[in-house]
């Protein structure tokens, strides 16, 4: 009889991994799971955007009043050059209030933009030293604006108060309004925290970019009165009504100022407004978790 040789193979490294429950270090999760770590890490976003806020200007006399003191100067410089040399102020029905909402609303949408390019970049020492979803930081930089807005939002019901608004049924829109638009500039802040982590030299051209996209978003001037002055293209007339800075500032004003009237809003605003939301909500999200587990590395 001949003996039979049985030849044992020694297990390689990958199936030892797997017999013993090891995964790829920094490997990206599954969207669910992604999402249910972001979520357990709630806690330490919030406390980071507590703690960036109140660091932001530790350094001043005047401290936190800053937040509320630099769209004011941004305002007051606004109303000199647009309402006054350049006469936007035409036509348009209380626009001191209309002007100081516009600035409000838009210093929130431009500095998440702004902020969410440097969110990852700049925190590189963290990002290589502990493991948590690297979305945390692009969000917690949101939720430090936001918690700016809230602050500044409570300065501008009291000015427009002052200004002769009246308080209505139609300022609780305010709400809605403030939520779609933090999804929205979360999902802005995420798809420019990839942008930014890849190019850093993005975050350079962005103050430009985020000039432009001011103009372009009726801070300043009512795009009503603009459109109504020259005949522009019907591509142009709607990409300046859908535009989404556009959009929730509107709707902003629409909510808290007796003069601006529905008749200045898109039509289908509220679709348009859930519409952007969800798009850059979403799609934002899912853009900065495809590239996970490339956060930190090169």
């Amino acid at each position: 009889m001949t003996a039979t040789t049985v030849t044992h193979h020694a297990p390689s490294p990958a199936e030892l991994a797997a017999a013993h429950g090891l995964t790829v270090s920094g490997a990206r999760p599954s969207l669910p799971r992604y999402v249910a770590q972001l979520w357990g890490r709630r806690h330490f976003v919030t406390a980071h955007a507590t703690a960036r806020m109140h660091a932001t200007y530790s350094t001043a006399r005047l401290g936190q009043v800053w937040h509320l003191v630099t769209p004011l100067l941004n305002a007051a410089v606004y109303y000199f050059i647009f309402g006054i040399v350049m006469k936007a102020r035409h036509g348009v029905p209380d626009y001191l209030p209309f002007l100081i909402t516009g600035v409000f609303v838009w210093d929130f949408i431009g500095s998440s933009v702004n902020a969410g390019t440097r969110a990852v970049h700049g925190n590189l020492g963290l990002v290589r030293a502990l493991h948590f979803p690297r979305a945390s930081l692009p969000v917690s930089t949101v939720v430090q604006l936001f918690q700016q807005l809230l602050v500044t939002m409570g300065a501008l019901v009291v000015l427009l108060l002052a200004f002769g608004q009246t308080p209505g049924p139609a300022w609780l829109l305010a709400a809605p309004t403030l939520v779609l638009m933090a999804v929205f500039c979360t999902g802005c802040a995420l798809v420019m925290a990839r942008v930014g982590a890849k190019n850093p030299d993005v975050s350079q051209l962005m103050p430009f970019v985020l000039r432009t996209w001011m103009y372009s978003s009726g801070v300043m001037w009512s795009i009503d009165q603009m459109l109504g002055k020259d005949h522009l293209p019907h591509w142009v007339e709607t990409a300046l009504k859908l535009n989404p800075a556009a959009v929730y500032i509107d709707l902003m004003r629409f909510a808290l100022i007796d003069g601006f009237k529905a008749a200045s809003l898109p039509h289908h605003v509220w679709p348009i407004a859930v519409g952007w939301a969800l798009l850059a909500g979403v799609g934002g999200f899912v853009y900065f978790w495809k590239a996970e587990e490339e956060y930190g590395r090169g």
